[in-house]
């Protein structure tokens, strides 16, 4: 569990392996006690100004023994990433020298930090908030533009500024109840219309936030897609033909496709997993029966089935099977092998067309899985968005403690019973900037960090 800390920490804050360079990062009270311990170079990393960049050599404490030239930058605090006095060491990238200037630092009277530790820091020093916090982690791990144009709006506070703005409208009202039971002969009886009037707009802005949250979080999680079908149907070769490459084994036998295949796509800036699964039939095929077992599994955990057909051939049996079992699912029918089609007309109505063999349909497949899966919402993400669980969570509770003070209003209950409820809000909406958040809310978002972030 993290805790504020005196320790000097340190951790490299480059992904392991070789590379150009490699940075190790120093935080703390003793940072530049630390490297000053194990660099070489002209004064105390102390003197230097802050936000420049120094040539050094790292030796080893005990012996002297040089271990490699490096580059230093220099961070007091509190203008720094962490809010404390940051020293980031640009060793030369191989595993050895990173590893020999770490042992350094550690002899010197560092630790290794926590996973998330350095961003930990910058919270509690109130360089950032949580919800900002959480953003850090975002753009690390964003898989397409707009996931990390959405990460990016989080981490420069734009739901944070969204969110204090309805907090304030709240805090503002609570004001006005608090005044009128406090000091009823200068203020007079309170002014519920105007109060009704502030809570309702407060209301519509939480309303708007929850808007964006499916988008929000559907660009930073993705979506899992399933392929389903009866064998043969071009299943593989339409998974295939969306991501442009040759990742599934095609043949014309039945029943080539034994076990679900997972491939990432980058959907309209969706993150989408797509599946491809067995073919759904009967069959006394020991392996195939399995292939089939697995196949339910991953439609019953999807976001979206697309089911194929073959619009070459009439419908079978199995064909109605599969419609029928996904009939409660969200899906999207496709009708393969238009392109050997007799006529225009699809196997069911409202069937989009395409053909995995010539591409045709591709595109117009893509923006109907892309529109399905955002129910139809405007992907624009440089607003304020919401894009984690926890908070479209906090803000459903936000707006259900608003909903409840609507109420006490409408029940011409008394003032104080109004103030329990918007203040309820305000708690709720500052759970999502980490104001009234838990400290287990707070080490399960750090939990998710490398160790050098």
């Amino acid at each position: 569990m993290l805790q504020p800390s005196d320790d000097t920490i340190c951790a490299q804050a480059t992904p392991p392996g070789s590379g150009g360079i490699g940075v190790l990062r120093l935080s703390g009270t003793r940072a530049f006690a630390v490297a000053d311990a194990v660099l070489r170079h002209a004064r105390p990393t102390r003197r230097y100004r802050g936000h420049t960049l120094h040539r050094a050599i790292v030796a080893n404490p005990r012996t002297g023994t040089p271990i490699d030239d490096v580059l230093v930058a220099v961070f007091h605090e509190p203008r720094s990433y962490t809010g404390e006095d940051v020293v980031e060491i640009s060793c030369h990238g191989g595993p050895l020298p990173l590893r020999q200037t770490m042992q350094a630092l550690l002899v010197s009277g560092a630790r290794v930090a926590e996973p998330g530790e350095f961003t930990f820091r910058a919270y509690i020093n109130g360089k950032m908030d949580l919800a900002q916090a959480e953003a850090v982690c975002d753009i690390i791990t964003a898989q397409t533009d707009e996931a990390h144009r959405a990460a990016r709006s989080l981490h420069r506070g734009a739901l944070s500024a969204a969110v204090l703005a309805i907090r304030d409208i709240l805090l503002g009202v609570l004001a006005r109840i608090e005044a009128s039971i406090d000091f009823p002969e200068d203020v007079g009886d309170l002014d519920i219309d105007a109060c009704r009037i502030e809570i309702r707009r407060a209301d519509a802005e939480v309303a708007h936030l929850l808007d964006t949250a499916k988008r929000g979080i559907l660009y930073r999680q993705g979506a899992r897609v399933v392929l389903l079908g009866r064998p043969n149907v071009g299943k593989s070769s339409l998974m295939n033909a969306l991501l442009r490459t040759q990742r599934a084994i095609v043949t014309p036998i039945p029943g080539t496709t034994r076990d679900a295949i997972e491939e990432t796509l980058n959907l309209r800036g969706i993150p989408v997993r797509l599946i491809d699964t067995a073919g759904l039939r009967a069959t006394d095929d020991e392996v195939e029966k399995i292939g089939v077992e697995r196949t339910h599994a991953a439609a019953k955990d999807a976001d979206l089935a697309l089911v194929v057909l073959d619009a070459s051939s009439p419908l079978t049996d199995e064909d109605a099977k599969v419609l029928e079992g996904s009939a409660s699912r969200p899906r999207l029918i496709v009708a393969n092998k238009s392109d050997a089609a007799p006529g225009d007309a699809t196997p069911v109505p409202g069937a989009i067309p395409v053909s995995a063999l010539t591409g045709d349909g591709i595109d117009a497949l893509e923006d109907a899985v892309a529109d399905r899966l955002l129910s139809g919402s405007a992907p624009a993400i440089d607003e304020a968005v919401v894009t984690h669980a926890r908070h479209r969570e906090a803000l459903a509770a936000a707006r259900n403690r608003i909903g409840e003070a609507e109420a006490t209003i409408d029940h011409a209950m008394p003032p104080d019973f109004l103030a329990i409820d918007v203040r309820g809000a305000i708690v709720e909406l500052e759970q999502i900037t980490g104001a009234t958040t838990t400290d287990d809310v707070i080490n399960e978002i750090f939990s998710r960090f490398c160790i050098g972030k």
